[in-house]
Parts: structure tokens; sequence; C-alpha cells
């Protein structure tokens, strides 16, 4: 082991201050009996940085020096130039992305159980939803831009769908409207994991049993056997602390961040390990597999003149569409998700069209749809036994057998164009720029989308639950690392598949359940 400067002792041991970790730390500090709590997070507190605070600027968190780009190798039907972002601060990503807040569909969750994750399903998580102390609220007036309404009204009629203003007070059904969002209109505030949980954070530092690390990061879990004892922790001045835990280590680093922090303590694929040159601990198969992300095509058009300025954040209305467990031999006899989430921009992101070589007129609306329920699995894995070497991310975008992706992402361009018929949003319609209306069979429309589209963010599924005869499920159902007692994985790596939407309030009901997993236990 490298020789440390320091070493501290606490009950739990939180590795990750993110949307997961800033909830579990939360809840295990405000304990009966007030445990020790100690959570290492990469990036600084978020408190006093005014572009977390503010909804509105989400996009400048997104480009901010708390950012990290992670890339993927060549995707053999996909973009291989997307900037997949995470973000290091108190809050992860919860302090940058739009904080799209749905309670999860009945029918995601029962996919959950029917792949295994037996005690994961709606009657047992949806619950949680009530737990969480994180405002959603529904836009106000104010707040929702006026072509967006448009936008809304022409897709109601051109995909004969209602209205929709509360999204969450029912189960999924085809619909168009603003969004439900975690944020206060009044102040345009957001409702990140860090500020919703803030005074339960504040109060346990405040009385002691919290102690929050920042600046810092987990390079090494540690071992005693087959259980974990706590982890080795680097700053950015190479200062090296040793933290054992007591009771339990507990991952939160994210999709990306915690199946690495695996693969370097030994915990992982022998072969991967192998390669990377760390020694093998746990032979563990699952860990970076079963790899998920919404791939997010893009409909532009030119419009007679400029978007009026309000918003509550600019993404912050759109529809869904379909039914993806309609039809399939597997799933069909489950509660209904969407094939298709479209968003409605205020200011399209256009980053990968104009990469592309499009040239784009002054005045632009476009419909970005996103494959709700994708197919497609991908993998990643360390390259090296640094901290710091990079990781391989392979997504494997649209590979899936019988182009189930490929066809909701069509079937998403063919929506987008039904509502720019319609009006009032035909209106200030004046052309399609991309993918253009010279592009109209299935095979052209997919291979113009496929060359630009982008990620909505929503890495998830590389460490999941599953059933104890599931050779690559990583956790079981209590969330426990298997082959390793006293360690746990309490982020979006655990989903065994992703939400056919905006995953954040998953990932927040996950962290509270986490809390009572592990709080039973001790």
């Amino acid at each position: 082991m490298t020789a440390a400067h320091t070493e501290l002792a606490t009950d739990y041991l939180v590795i990750g201050g993110g949307t997961a970790g800033c909830i579990v730390a939360a809840r295990l500090a405000d304990a009966p009996g007030h445990p020790h709590v100690t959570v290492v997070e990469w990036g600084p507190d978020d408190a006093f940085e005014p572009r977390a605070q503010a909804i509105r600027r989400w996009d400048e968190m997104v480009e901010s020096e708390y950012a990290v780009q992670h890339h993927t190798v060549p995707q053999q039907r996909g973009n291989s130039g997307i900037d997949h972002t995470r973000l290091h601060i108190l809050g992860g990503c919860s302090t940058a992305n739009t904080m799209i807040s749905w309670v999860p569909f009945r029918g995601d969750l029962q996919e959950w159980e029917r792949r295994g994750a037996t005690g994961w399903g709606p009657d047992e998580l949806l619950p949680y939803a009530s737990r969480l102390r994180t405002r959603i609220s529904v836009i106000p007036p104010a707040d929702q831009n006026p072509r967006l309404s448009r936008m809304v009204d022409a897709a109601a009629a051109g995909l004969d769908v209602p209205r929709v203003v509360e999204w969450n007070d029912h189960d999924y059904q085809p619909g168009a409207g603003f969004f439900e969002i975690g944020y206060i209109p009044e102040t345009n505030q957001r409702s990140s994991a860090s500020n919703a949980y803030r005074d339960l954070l504040t109060r346990a530092q405040l009385r002691g049993n919290l102690r929050l690390l920042t600046g810092q990061r987990a390079r090494r879990i540690l071992l005693d056997g087959d259980r974990a004892i706590g982890a080795e922790i680097i700053d950015a001045t190479g200062t090296v602390t040793v933290v054992r835990a007591a009771r339990e280590t507990v991952v939160c680093a994210g999709a990306y961040e915690t199946p690495k922090l695996l693969m370097l303590s030994g915990i992982g694929p022998s072969d991967v390990l192998a390669e990377a040159g760390v020694p093998v601990t746990v032979d563990l198969p699952g860990v970076g597999e079963n790899l998920q992300d919404h791939a997010e095509g893009i409909v532009v058009w030119e419009v007679t003149g400029p978007v009026e300025p309000a918003n509550a954040t600019g993404w912050d209305a759109g529809y869904l569409y379909g039914d993806a467990h309609a039809g399939d031999p597997e799933y069909g006899d489950l509660d209904p998700v969407p094939v298709v989430a479209s968003h409605l921009p205020q200011v399209p992101w256009v980053e990968q069209v104009l990469r592309a070589g499009v040239e784009l007129p002054e005045h632009i609306a476009a419909v970005a749809p996103n494959v709700a329920r994708p197919h497609s699995r991908g993998r990643l894995w360390i390259t090296g036994c640094d901290l710091d070497d990079e990781l391989a991310i392979d997504y494997r975008y649209f590979t899936d057998e019988g182009g189930r992706d490929e066809a909701a992402l069509v079937l998403g361009v063919r929506n987008a164009r039904r509502l720019a018929e319609q009006q009032p949003f035909a209106a200030e319609v004046v052309r399609e720029v991309f993918p253009g209306e010279q592009v109209r069979t299935d095979e052209a429309i997919s291979a113009a989308e496929r060359a630009v589209h982008q990620t909505v963010y929503h890495p998830c599924g590389t460490c999941r639950i599953g059933a104890d005869d599931d050779r690559l499920s990583v956790l079981d159902l209590q969330l426990q690392v298997r082959g390793v007692r006293g360690l746990r994985v309490a982020d979006a790596s655990a989903f065994p598949t992703i939400t056919s939407i905006n995953p954040v309030i998953t990932i927040m009901m996950l962290a509270e359940r986490a809390a009572d997993l592990i709080l039973a236990e001790s």
C-alpha cells in the first residue's frame, strides 16, 4: 500500500457526493444514534457557486471547470464525437442538468423485476417518491416559453395526444406539455440533491457526525480478505489519506467512476484487470457491462423570427409517444412505457449538426427525439492501473438485434415532421434545414440522424442489480457488491435497465432506499 500521510476513521464511508451520494450521506447521518459519516467528493461544495444554484444557467455548468468530458471508442453505427459530460461538484449532475423530474413509470420498474431485480418493482420503489425532499414544480405560465407552447399545441394536434400539465399524478400516457422540473419557480433555484438535502447535511456537520472531504478522489477500495474496510483517497497535491469505515463503504460515484473504482480495486472482469495490470481480488465479469444511454436525434427548421426569452430552463417542454412494451414477446404484458421522448428546446443544441458541416440560418427551431427504451448495450473498461488512465467507453449505439433503437429514432423524426405541419407552429416554419426535406426514406433518415445524434447524459447500468444466478449482475438485491462484504453501490450504475424518461428522480429514490437497506442491517 502507498504510504499514507493521514488516517481517518468513520462508521460509513460514502464515495461520491453527487445526486445519490448526497442523499445516502444525509439519511445515514440523520439516523438514530447519529452514526459518523464521511463523504469523499472529487469537486468542491456547490453552495457558493451561483451557476449551480440557478437552473437557467445549466448550460454554463455543463461547460464549466467542474465538467469532465469523456469520449467513446469509435462507434460502429452511432456518433463517435459526443462529449459525455460528468460533473464533479457536490450534488453531481443534479447541479447541471435541467432537472426534468419524472417519477418512474410502473412499466419501467416492472421490467426491472422481470430482469431479475426482485423487490425493485413499482410496489416497493414508488413509495420512495414521497420521501424525496426535492421540490418538483409544475412550470408556471410566466416560465413557459411562447414558442414552445405553440409547439406543444402542434404536437398534441399532430400526434393526437392530450396536452398534459401534471405528468406525475398518473402513470404513463402519451402526451405533450411542459414537463415538471425540480426547481423553485419564485427564485429559479434548482432543487439539486445537494440543495434539497442541505439542511440534513448541515445539521450533521454542526453535530460533528458528518465529515465532507471535497477536492479528493478515491483511488482504491481497501479490502481485508473479503470485506471492504474503507478506501485510499488522494487530493490534488498527491497527498494520500486512508479512510477506514467500521460499518460500510457505499460507492455513489456514478455510472463511469463507480465501475472504474471497483476495477482499479481488483473487483471486475479478470481478463480486463489482467490486461490493465491490476491484481484480481474478485472476478466479477459484469462490472462495466450493460452500459445504456438515451440517444437523441434532432430535426431543425428555419423559422420566421427569434424565439421569445421566457423560460425555466429552455429545455422544459416536449412529448411522449407510443408504447415500447406493446408487441414485445417478453415484456408485452407489462404496463406501457414510451417509445420516443421528444424535447422541445428553446435554443437548440446544434453542435453536432454544425460539426457535420450543415449551415444554419439565423432563426431556427428544433425537436430533439430520443430513444426512450434503448435495447443496445455497451460496456466500459479500464485501460491501465492508474487513476488518471482513460476509461474505454463503447456505447454500441444502434447495434441492437432487430434495429428497434434505429426504428424509434426514425419514428421520432417522422413525429417531429407531423408537429411542424400543425398550427399554431406551422405558421412560423420556413423550411426544414436538417435532416432536410429531401431525406425521406427510413434508411436515409437513420443515416443522417445517427451521424449527428447526441446523448441526453443518462449513462447507467454498469453495475446492475440482478438475481443470484445471473453471472453478469454485479449487485445483489440489497445493492451489495457480490463477493465483498461491507461494500454497496447506490447510483445509476445499479439500474438493470435505463428508465424510459429522465432518470434523476429514480436515482434519488434508489438512494433513499439504499439508506434504508443499510440502516436495516446496522
